[in-house]
Order: C-alpha cells, then structure tokens, then sequence
C-alpha cells in the first residue's frame, strides 16, 4: 500500500515546463538577405533586434524583425554573415549565411551557365526558348514564392517540433508504465506470501 501511495505521489508531483527551440533561417532573395526568427511552436520573434556580423565578430549593421518575425537586410560587403537575436529568457538565435551566398546576391560571383551544349554521345541538346522576363518581373515572382512559403517554413518547424514532444511524452509514458508494472507484480507477490 505504501508503495502505491508513493506511485501516485510521484505521478501527481509538478512536471517541470517543457521549453521550446528557437528557430531561425535566413536566405537569399534577390539583392537582399531574408529571414525569419520564431519558436517552434508557431510564435514568431516580433519587433526583434537583429545584429549581423561578419565573420570576426565585427557589426556589419542591424535589422528589425516585423510582426510576423521577418526581416530584410541588404549586404553591403562580400563575406558570411551572421545574424544575431536575443529573445529573451535564455532565447538565442544564430544563424550564417554564407560568404558564397552573399557573393550571389552582390554580384561578385560567377552565374551558373545555361548554355545546352553536345551530349556525351555527341548529339546536340534541343534549346527552348524560355520566356523572357524583366528584371522587375523577376523580383515580383521571387517575391511572391516566398511569400507563399514562409507559412509551410512555420508549419514544418511546428511539426518537427511536435514529433519531438510526442517522442518524449511517449518515453515518459513507457517508464511510468513500467513502474506501474513493477508495483504491480511486488504488491501480487506480496500479497501471495
């Protein structure tokens, strides 16, 4: 009996508060760096400071989060840049773009070719002409894309992080059992002798 007592005392102590992960992301898009700055639960980091820096610790400049947990920054020197943002209560978000990926976006790298030329056997690749489009039809499109896939980007994350908690509430829910099984099997012998 005392054992029981003790296997509802523990199953009805305070559990502590299970935290949630920053998530952060940061990309290319068009002459300038997008990206975004939440919780996995859904919450974004609104009215955020971002600080970027380069890749010795040097403040290359700074950014605001908008009420969504986005932001913009337009880089101004070829390097990797870093961005900063401490959301509070131990809440830290760090994420690197790349020295190559800015290098894309400040023009200073080289473009992919696309230009069809032989195959390995020696026939000749047929060319379609693609739609040409103007550089400000160029950055409407890319714009709207993204726009369209920040909320699958909020939803994957959310997700991830579900499946992490149902992982670990199952783990938990498998060791309590187990105890329940144990107390169980001691009372019965207990009982027995």
């Amino acid at each position: 009996m005392t054992r029981l007592l003790l296997l509802l005392a523990f199953c009805s102590a305070p559990l502590p508060a299970l935290a949630h992960k920053v998530i952060a992301g940061v990309f290319p898009a068009g002459k300038a760096i997008e990206g975004e700055v939440g919780f996995s639960n859904g919450t974004m980091a609104a009215e955020a400071e971002i600080i970027v820096t380069g890749p010795q610790g040097e403040e290359l400049g700074r950014t605001t989060t908008d009420a969504d947990g986005f932001f913009i920054f337009v880089p101004a020197i070829n390097t990797a840049h870093t961005f900063h943002a401490d959301l509070g209560a131990g809440h830290v978000a760090n994420v690197t773009l790349s020295a190559a990926e800015v290098a894309q976006i400040l023009g200073d790298a080289p473009q992919p070719s696309q230009s069809a030329g032989a195959g390995a056997t020696g026939q000749s690749a047929t060319q379609v002409a693609a739609p040409a489009f103007t550089p400000d039809q160029r950055q409407a499109i890319a714009e709207a894309v993204r726009n369209e896939i920040r909320p699958l980007r909020r939803e994957i994350a959310a997700y991830r992080e579900k499946n992490d908690l149902q992982t670990i509430l199952g783990g938990i829910g498998y060791i309590v059992g187990l105890f329940g099984l144990g107390f169980y099997i001691a009372a019965r012998r207990k009982l027995a002798a």
